[in-house]
């Protein structure tokens, strides 16, 4: 697999889909892993995982997705020991679809000397494929927030793998 380097460290290339608009009306399966796959949402008892308060927490701040993104339909969900697998379906009834626009960035000369910028400002900067406030990305890190708030509260020593995981064992 293909890394490169980001802040002097490797990282593993992404595995989205370069062409693809994230935000576009579709069902889209998602795997989301603990920090070094540190068992920390619950264990496993008669086949059956039984949540920790996190693991709960984590329940909770999926099932609530769809009150902060009200195009969001939720289908299976299951928290895991270790990491979490859902399918977020995104449905847009105004949605127009942007696949396969081009756009031109050339000549443009971006300054950035004393500029504040606020971490919810930038999820809504537009980028080729629209606003990034009603995308995939999105709505993955306002469930992370919700489970990392509910961590931090209740002073639960917690974090999400930075990478992508290629497998959650």
């Amino acid at each position: 697999m293909h890394t490169d380097k980001y802040k002097v460290k490797y990282r593993i290339a992404s595995a989205r889909l370069a062409t693809w608009d994230y935000g576009r009306n579709a069902a889209y399966f998602i795997t989301i892993c603990t920090h070094q796959r540190v068992h920390v949402f619950g264990t496993v008892v008669g086949g059956q995982v039984d949540l920790t308060p996190l693991g709960q927490a984590a329940w909770d701040c999926w099932h609530a997705i769809p009150e902060h993104f009200p195009f969001v339909l939720l289908d299976e969900f299951v928290a895991m020991p270790n990491h979490v697998h859902g399918i977020v379906i995104i449905d847009k009834p105004d949605a127009v679809q942007t696949q396969n626009i081009d756009v031109q960035t050339q000549n443009i000369d971006v300054q950035t000397q004393n500029i504040d910028v606020q971490t919810q400002n930038i999820a809504s900067l537009p980028n080729k494929f629209g606003p990034q406030s009603r995308n995939l990305a999105s709505i993955v890190r306002g469930f992370k927030i919700g489970v990392t708030k509910y961590a931090r509260q209740h002073q639960i020593a917690f974090a999400w793998q930075e990478s992508h995981c290629a497998r959650c064992g």
